[in-house]
């Protein structure tokens, strides 16, 4: 019998290949999971820049609906809330719909309770006239002084030392105000800077002015939407003790607010204050009764009448021709609203006798009233600019931003905040002067000497919007974000800023934004 030993290598050389085989598995393993998340990676990416096109889409689809008249947009159902034509807008799927490629856009803005409080969120635009416009504070303290802190004020957590800081920064002078801070406090910082003696660029500047903090400013609203998100309440600081501050002042402040000063069919307002008298003849006699042409340039070139109002046949004919070949318009207009119950006196062309004229805007003929302020609001102006700057939009800002107004009581602010709801039913008389702030005089909130006060203040209406895009595809995955602000004072309506905000979270989940596949619904 032989007695041949195996090689006892054999074993050890079966074990190195299994071994080898098995190092070769894992890796070929190793490079398909690999692959696989470079092709997923690949394929995120590539959502995530088609997400970015949907807020592209978003943002030219709501210029092009900017584009129509007021008319237009208010028969499609406004700007304020209007899901039909803000939420879950459709704008990519595949022959076979597929949630990873059905992309869609959405536009939300803050809510905002009965009391005049954020709340919630809603699918619309923001009007940027029912913020504070900072920019134009420094003008409205000169006009009405001590106005632009007492705008600042009504601001959540606001102190009077922050508010006379923010004037100071804006202003142009380098003098401090009582509390206030200029450039001999900023130089004395590590690292020094100066203050900025002019307009803002953005709202977040504030962040330098002294005693401005990113609490004050942003509150609890950490991806920055305007809307306290489900995220943001749990385990978030609370900031002060006033519910309207979790967002911060940058939910009430804006650099960007304007509106046009056109009148409802979108044409440029007559300036009662033209140098040219017979130019500002042919101009108003174009759009309204010679009884208002003669009494705006008999004022023009007399002033207010406030003599005794003579016997009817100690005055001269009511109506009749004035002669403009030499007069001069030596008197101005400093608001619209000193035309109400004015009297005025001038000599026609022709007779001996100075005749007294009455407005044709009255408060004491209740019947023709509403129409003639209406008329007046709609088709005249007292300055020649095309666009006028800042005021504040009393049909939607929120609470603390009617309360900033000058010479308006909580009371009256409970009144607009309650009228304003009310949906009308009088296209001859009411609802005509709702297009103006001067319904507050109309609906007796507010009488002849508060209205002065605060018309510099107040508009029905501003001509720029912001819009918080979102774009998103139905499972979730990829996700885009911007804000845009739209300027419409012009018929087609520009960018006036773009901020890219893809970096931080939406806010809400695509259920919520609304997707409208059958499977996902």
């Amino acid at each position: 019998m032989s007695n041949r030993r195996r090689h006892p290598r054999s074993g050890f050389v079966l074990l190195m290949v299994f071994l080898a085989v098995m190092l070769m598995a894992l890796a070929a393993y190793s490079f398909a999971l690999l692959t696989r998340a470079d092709y997923e990676a690949t394929l995120l990416a590539g959502q995530r820049s088609q997400s970015r096109l949907l807020v592209d889409s978003g943002a030219e689809a709501t210029r092009m609906f900017l584009a129509q008249g007021r008319d237009a947009i208010r028969e499609s159902g406004g700007v304020w809330e209007n899901p039909t034509i803000f939420q879950s807008r459709l704008v990519r799927t595949d022959p076979q719909p597929d949630p990873s490629t059905t992309g869609y856009y959405s536009i939300i803005a803050p809510g905002m309770d009965s009391d005049g409080y954020p709340a919630s969120f809603r699918f619309g635009l923001i009007d940027e006239s029912t913020k504070l416009n900072l920019n134009i504070l420094p003008k409205l303290d000169e006009l009405q002084p001590g106005s632009g802190v007492q705008l600042l004020m009504a601001l959540p957590e606001m102190t009077e030392e922050v508010a006379d800081a923010i004037l100071d920064w804006i202003d142009l002078d380098d003098e401090p105000r009582e509390l206030g801070a200029e450039a001999s406090y900023y130089s004395g910082l590590s690292p020094p800077y100066a203050p900025k003696n002019g307009p803002l660029a953005s709202v977040e500047e504030l962040l330098l002015v002294r005693g401005v903090t990113p609490e004050l400013l942003f509150g609890n609203d950490v991806n920055r939407n305007g809307i306290i998100d489900d995220d943001e309440i749990v385990g978030q600081m609370s900031v002060g003790s006033e519910p309207d501050m979790q967002l911060g002042w940058a939910n009430f402040l804006t650099i960007f607010s304007q509106e046009a000063n056109k009148n409802w069919e979108g044409l440029q307002r007559i300036n009662i204050n033209k140098e040219d008298l017979q130019e500002l003849e042919r101009d108003l006699s174009s759009v309204l009764p010679s009884r208002w042409v003669n009494f705006i340039l008999a004022y023009r070139i007399n002033g207010p009448f406030s003599g005794e109002m003579p016997e009817p046949e100690a005055n001269g004919p009511e109506f009749g021709e004035i002669d403009l070949t030499s007069a001069e318009g030596s008197n101005q207009f400093l608001q619209l609203l000193e035309l109400i119950d004015a009297q005025t006196a001038i000599t026609f062309e022709g007779e001996s006798v100075e005749t007294v004229l009455e407005s044709p805007v009255s408060l004491s003929n209740p019947v023709e009233f509403g129409i003639a302020l209406a008329a007046m609001m709609d088709n005249l102006t007292t300055v020649s600019s095309t666009t006028i700057p800042g005021r504040i939009n009393i049909m939607q800002a929120p609470r603390r931003v009617l309360e900033s107004i000058p010479s308006l009581t909580p009371e009256q602010v409970d009144q607009i905040m309650q009228f304003r709801e009310y949906e009308l039913n009088d296209p001859n008389f009411t609802d005509l002067n709702r297009r103006y702030e001067t319904w507050l005089l109309a609906e007796l909130i507010v009488d002849l000497p508060t209205m002065r006060t605060i018309a510099p203040f107040i508009c029905c209406k501003g001509d720029v919007y912001r819009a918080e895009i979102i774009g998103y595809f139905e499972n979730g995955e990829a996700s885009s974000r911007a804000e845009v602000v739209y300027d419409t004072t012009e018929p087609l309506p520009r960018l006036l800023f773009w901020r890219d905000k893809s970096h931080l979270p939406i806010g809400q989940s695509v259920q919520t934004l609304g997707i409208i596949s059958p499977g996902l619904e």
